[in-house]
């Protein structure tokens, strides 16, 4: 029976000795973890589990670092046949009142038998329980607690292959409030075909500093080389942000074949890491580095290689994927052999009519970078706002099915049941098809519409990105309603260190200038802000609708 407990007992029983990963920590030496320590330890929090009466099939929320007590914990409730579910640290790039509303929206919702925490978490989590909730216990990390396996007494061994063996909790305006519960049937059959699109051998080395909250680091860059014997190296995406050049010289010293990361990533670590930092570093084993999470952008990937090239990176190994957690995760891959699509379209004809032609001669364009084609077990359709099916190049809603969907939405039959169309889950993402590759356009929530045309916030950041002293990823679009025009107005809210009132001024009108000789916005109200204002959701995605809100909030106190 092929289940996830059922895998990593064969890893154990045939070669116990093998690396499943290398946990990098900052100020730590590099831990090298076989199969053997990972079932070890893995089965020291089974008997945790057991002994605080957690049953099979119940929740457990693990809200950890990245630390190897987090791999065990994990696991450890994958042995005992629970439904583990990793969710984010409170960070200072998160609203402390949203997260907090959300962890208690979510406890209440998932019904936990039991959340795994550190100690200094204790009363963050405590204080989001209310009477009434079933969670039986807070288990507080710290102990050092291997356990010999009896495989006869591990209840994960005997999980059917479609139960339900994780959750993943996807982020947006209605928080945290929407678990994805995926079968091992579901997650199996996702990566089975997302391995061979990838052409993954057991030599490859995937490196890794993606949050396990989130399904491109849960799903690509955690489940998938643990459970196929694909060597990982993984460290915390709190010590990425502080030191990027940190991905760049694990890639060199274990000589990393695959990586992912978000479009933003590329143009931060182009415009952060710098030369004394690349000293030795050699890129050249990287075969692919995808792109994927966020809309992808051509520019980022130029400027991405136009900086790692000369270390030895290949401008071919950028790839890019269009993923989702309801899909378990990829549902499209570019690359393995062709680089992804550049794809020239008539700027007017996407933002008025909806049509992505072709460009021409003598009217401006916009540089459309293709997602890759559908992988093999899954099928795309665009549909218009009726629910039909829509030809090439025609702009509308995504559509997908396949065998590696969600079972549901974790105890929401409304939400699962809105979520379909005659079989098609509806992705909320804007995009089109062409030649049989996905071009995503942007998500349908996000969509400002100004004098008639329809604008991608993810666009215009994007280009505000593009000007010196805007900090990467740390930008943020969207639509004002003015009363007197009658129409949206867009406002760009930018963190910048520069502090001189005249330097201010003149990064924001670079920015009006960029914007809008780039996009059809004649970009007005541009908003400047110090370092750590931009909130961001769970999955470190901008939070729109909440810094809106916050901007409006300032906008009023200042008049």
């Amino acid at each position: 029976m092929r289940n996830f407990a059922n895998t990593l007992k064969d890893h154990y029983d045939r070669h116990p000795e093998k690396i499943s990963l290398i946990l990098q920590q900052a100020g730590k030496d590099d831990l090298p973890v076989t199969y053997h320590d990972l079932i070890h330890g893995a089965t020291g929090w089974a008997e945790l589990y057991r002994s605080r009466e957690i049953k099979p099939g119940e929740v457990i929320i693990l809200i950890m670092q990245h630390t190897i007590e987090l791999v065990y914990a994990y696991f450890g409730a994958i042995l005992h046949g629970a439904i583990p579910s990793i969710l984010p640290y409170l960070t200072e790039k998160l609203s402390p009142e949203r997260y907090r509303e959300d962890l208690a929206s979510l406890i209440g919702i998932s019904k936990p038998a039991a959340i795994v925490t550190f100690p200094e978490f204790e009363e963050e989590v405590r204080s989001a329980l209310h009477k009434g909730d079933s969670v039986r216990a807070v288990i507080l990390t710290g102990q050092d607690m291997p356990t010999a396996p009896d495989f006869s007494k591990l209840d994960g061994m005997r999980r059917d292959p479609d139960e339900i063996v994780l959750l993943q909790h996807s982020s947006g305006t209605t928080g945290l409030q929407k678990g994805i519960a995926l079968s091992h049937r579901s997650v199996f059959n996702q990566l089975d075909t997302y391995t061979a699109a990838l052409k993954l051998t057991s030599e490859d080395v995937i490196v890794s500093w993606l949050p396990l909250y989130h399904d491109m680091g849960l799903i690509a860059c955690y489940l998938m080389p643990i459970l196929y014997g694909i060597t990982l190296v993984i460290m915390s995406p709190f010590d990425w942000v502080r030191a990027p050049y940190r991905l760049m010289q694990a890639v060199t010293r274990y000589r990393g074949t695959l990586s992912w990361l978000p479009n933003f990533a590329y143009v931060f670590c182009a415009e952060k890491i710098r030369d004394r930092d690349l000293e030795g570093v050699d890129l050249s084993s990287w075969r692919a580095v995808t792109n994927c999470s966020e809309p992808v952008r051509i520019t980022a990937h130029e400027k991405f290689a136009a900086r790692f090239t000369p270390y030895g990176l290949n401008p071919a190994a950028l790839v890019t994927s269009y993923a989702m957690a309801e899909n378990t995760f990829a549902v499209s891959q570019s690359g393995f052999p062709q680089p992804a699509t550049i794809d020239l379209v008539d700027r007017e004809a996407v933002q008025t009519e909806w049509d992505a032609r072709p460009a021409v001669e003598g009217r401006d364009s916009l540089r459309m970078l293709s997602s890759g084609r559908p992988i093999r077990n899954t099928r795309v359709r665009i549909f218009d706002p009726q629910g039909k099916p829509l030809p090439d190049r025609k702009i509308g809603e995504v559509g997908i099915q396949s065998d590696c969907m969600l079972s549901g939405f974790f105890h929401r039959d409304d939400l699962t049941r809105k979520a379909f169309l005659d079989g098609w889950y509806l992705t909320g993402d804007y995009g089109y098809l062409a030649d049989g590759e996905l071009y995503v356009t942007g998500r349908k929530k996000d969509l400002i519409i100004v004098g008639g045309k329809n604008i991608y916030p993810a666009d215009l950041e994007q280009l505000a990105m593009e000007v010196k002293g805007v900090h990467p990823g740390r930008v943020v679009a969207f639509g004002v309603f003015n009363e007197e025009t009658g129409t949206e107005e867009v406002v760009i809210v930018s963190e910048v260190d520069e502090e001189d009132p005249a330097e201010q001024e003149r990064i924001a009108n670079e920015v009006r200038k960029t914007v809008t000789k780039g996009s059809a916005v004649a970009l007005r109200h541009v908003y400047l802000v110090p370092k750590k204002w931009i909130l961001k959701t769970s999955s470190g995605k901008t939070a729109r609708p909440a810094n809106k809100d916050k901007y409006l909030k300032e906008m009023t106190g200042k008049h």
